[in-house]
């Protein structure tokens, strides 16, 4: 099985960052930053689970825009989505793009979007 605990790692430690950011740095771009990172983990995550399920339809839900105190939940929760997602596709690994490949690249954009909002 994938050990996706450094992208859990690196995802709890952006929403927490987030989580504890003064309004006036959410609403100069750290929330839009990472609300454009929550919703790109949700549709690599809604990726990996159509394609388990044999469906190849383009995601159908994004993630929505509920305000600048939510992004760090939502970071949170499309970030451990898609480490599941990976997980489970690690235990399943047919050849394609390697989870761990994956992993380490959705771990470099957690990192990425999290020095662009905490700059």
């Amino acid at each position: 099985m994938l050990d996706t605990s450094p992208l859990a790692a690196a995802v709890e430690r952006f929403a927490d960052r987030l989580r504890a950011m003064p309004q006036s740095r959410l609403q100069q771009g750290a929330a839009a930053t990472a609300l454009e990172l929550a919703r790109e983990l949700s549709v690599r995550a809604q990726r990996l689970e159509e394609a388990e399920e044999g469906r190849g339809a383009a995601p159908a839900r994004e993630m929505p825009d509920a305000g600048v105190f939510v992004v760090g939940d939502q970071v949170a929760v499309a970030g451990l989505d898609l480490a599941e997602a990976l997980a489970a596709a690690g235990a399943r690994a047919d050849g394609t793009t390697a989870p761990s490949e994956m992993l380490d690249e959705a771990v470099r954009l957690v990192e990425q979007a999290e020095l662009r909002a905490t700059r």
